[in-house]
């Protein structure tokens, strides 16, 4: 089972990733406060960034540095929702993918599986 870690600080939104992510087959769980070193590795990170280019940069090079090798979605209501997925803005963050909030289910599968592949 392939494992997803979240950086969401709003619950609601943290809560439907969990579940969307876990209906999907993938085994999910809550990033921990800044600072404290996971005791798993993850496939894959989402974190949820406000201010990409200040604020969001030190969240997204903070996650590099406890999950290395682990594939990054950043998320953000800063993303206009026309932005390609894989393109520059994703280059100049240093991440897999970006999307656009609000999010729907099948965008976020669709960007899961073409990282990571399917659960399992």
């Amino acid at each position: 089972m392939s494992g997803v870690v979240i950086y969401e600080e709003n619950y609601l939104m943290r809560a439907l990733l969990k579940e969307w992510l876990s209906q999907a087959g993938y085994r999910v769980r809550e990033g921990l406060p800044r600072g404290q070193q996971p005791a798993e590795s993850a496939d894959l990170v989402i974190a949820s960034i406000y201010m990409p280019k200040q604020a969001g940069g030190q969240l997204l090079g903070q996650v590099r540095a406890a999950y290395p090798g682990a594939a990054v979605i950043a998320i953000s209501g800063q993303f206009s929702s026309g932005v390609p997925g894989a393109g520059t803005t994703a280059q100049l963050l240093g991440v897999e993918r970006v999307l656009a909030k609000p999010l729907n289910r099948g965008d976020l599968l669709e960007a899961v599986r073409a990282i990571i592949g399917p659960p399992g």
